[in-house]
């Protein structure tokens, strides 16, 4: 009912109130000298004034009343705008846009690794009279393991953008320029979908980096050294890698994590069948208070079925060749001092075990690996090889690595006084390594001819010692120093190419050598 609706009611009812009184009134008065009683004309007109006093300031309330609607409407839509409004930050120099309902994210993300080495080896001879060798059936690597190039090297130099999508969706897409030696075309590191909905698992498909164990668990940003060690790299290989293609099921509590994944090919492997691997990963922490952690953990990575070299003729088949190789855990050059050659296999297992303890700045891990290879329709034995790495960690300026339980490793520690000029020093950090590759499988002995089985792929053995210095959560510079021991004894024949290019058969093609390196890095 409008404002005067009421006044017009309100009107009504009180004449309808005096006319019915006005005959009681006139039946009340006997007499004109009577005592007049009821309500008189001036009261009338004051109960009237009144009235038209309360109505008028009723609507004063009423108008006031709407504006206060207005005025809550028009804040309540501010702060909807304001709770959907798309943000923008730019947190540790990582652009970052955001949706104001968090259910869309997008960060841009940026490595950038140049890599200086400096290989000090013996002055090289002739072919005929300096043994040390390469990559067995690689002239080119061969003969440049007596000359290793010093230079530069873009490591890797990686653009992309990572986020999620309606809460539950995750998605990265990252690209690669850099290189093992030398830089190459840009290729995919990343470009995966995951889903998150199933807390606390995720389901992952497309092409992804498979956590292959401990020190793969570490992301390359936050390594120890320039490289992971021997073993663990070359493990990384078989099924996991960057840019392998695959499905997995990853999940993780405060004290546990578990990864397994069905692999395809890596995104830059073209065969006639694709190969087809697992990996599988689960860690456990028994011991964690706020400064320490025990970690023990299990891995297995396996080729289940190798790649074909050529198409699949009935009663034929093609050959599926495995090869183990691995450079000296430098990228700079690109020759790989151990080489097994292609093994023509029908699978591959590899299993590990790991553990590490930490205490406030320091940290000790390491893992043991066991690698078996079938071979493929052949009286030849099944080579085995092995390989395992020691490494330690002391923070000097008292900042400790931080523990990652969804990954299960350890991350870079957190800077939180950057360098500056006069000021704060960073974060500065001792590290220090030993790893052993052994690829000699019933190897024999020195100038001896080799058996029908047997692997000669070298033991390589490297003690590694590191300085790191992280001006602040973007900037770092890694120097190392590395001792490379190689023991490999030569197959003879055409094993490295033709001519002086194999060495005799049992002869040492090997070598001790010392690399000085140097990174310079910068990752949003």
């Amino acid at each position: 009912m409008t404002p005067a609706q009421q006044r017009l009611l309100s009107s009504t009812a009180l004449v309808a109130m005096v006319c019915c009184a006005a005959p009681a009134w006139a039946q009340a008065i006997p007499t004109a000298n009577a005592t007049p009683t009821g309500v008189s004309q001036e009261q009338f007109l004051a109960l009237m004034g009144r009235l038209d006093a309360l109505e008028s300031r009723n609507e004063e309330l009423e108008q006031q009343i709407l504006d206060l609607k207005a005025q809550t409407s028009a804040s309540d839509q501010g702060l909807r705008d304001q709770a959907n409004a798309n943000t923008v930050s730019l947190s540790n120099g990582r652009p970052t846009f955001a949706t104001g309902d968090g259910q869309f994210t997008a960060s841009l993300r940026g490595i950038v690794q140049l890599d200086a080495a400096h290989y000090d080896q013996r002055r090289a001879g002739t072919q005929a009279a300096d043994f040390r060798r390469g990559s067995l059936g690689d002239a080119a690597e061969a003969d440049r393991a007596r000359d290793l190039a010093d230079g530069t090297n873009f490591r890797r130099v990686r653009f992309g953008v990572e986020g999620k999508a309606w809460g539950d969706w995750a998605y990265n897409l990252l690209f690669d320029f850099g290189g093992s030696g030398a830089e190459e075309p840009g290729k995919i590191t990343n470009a995966y979908i995951e889903y998150a909905g199933l807390a606390p698992a995720k389901l992952r498909v497309g092409a992804f980096a498979p956590v292959t164990g401990l020190e793969d668990a570490t992301s390359n940003t936050a390594s120890l050294f320039l490289e992971r060690p021997a073993v663990a790299e070359l493990v990384r290989g078989f099924a996991g890698g960057d840019g392998r293609t695959g499905a997995a099921l990853l999940a993780n509590g405060d004290h546990w994590s578990l990864f397994t994944a069905v692999t395809g090919a890596a995104v830059t492997t073209s065969t006639f069948d694709e190969q087809l691997g697992a990996v599988g990963r689960v860690t456990y922490l028994p011991y964690k208070t706020l400064d320490s952690l025990v970690h023990l953990g299990a891995n297995a990575n396996l080729i289940i079925n190798p790649a074909a070299s050529g198409p699949n003729i009935r009663g034929v088949g093609a050959a599926s060749p495995v090869r183990l190789r691995e450079r000296p855990e430098l990228r700079v050059d690109g020759s790989r001092l151990v080489d097994t050659g292609n093994i023509d296999a029908d699978g591959l297992t590899s299993l590990g075990l790991e553990a590490a303890w930490q205490h406030k700045a320091f940290s000790v891990q390491g893992e043991h690996f066991w690698i078996d290879v079938k071979r493929r329709a052949s009286a030849l034995a099944d080579p085995s090889f092995t390989g395992w790495y020691l490494q330690g960690a002391w923070t000097l300026t008292g900042e400790p690595r931080r523990y990652n339980t969804a990954s299960g490793g350890f991350d870079a520690p957190k800077v939180e006084k950057p360098f500056k000029r006069g000021g704060a020093p960073g974060v500065w950090e001792l590290a220090a390594r030993y790893s052993v590759l052994n690829l000699n499988d019933r190897a024999g002995a020195p100038g001896t001819a080799a058996i029908a089985s047997a692997i000669r792929g070298g033991e390589q053995k490297i003690v590694t010692l590191g300085l790191n210095w992280y001006l602040n959560n973007n900037v770092r510079f890694l120097a190392d120093y590395q001792h490379v021991e190689v023991d490999r004894l030569s197959l003879g024949g055409t094993a490295f190419g033709a001519g002086a290019l194999t060495p005799p058969a049992g002869a040492q093609v090997g070598q001790n050598l010392n690399i000085w390196s140097l990174r310079t890095q910068y990752a949003f």
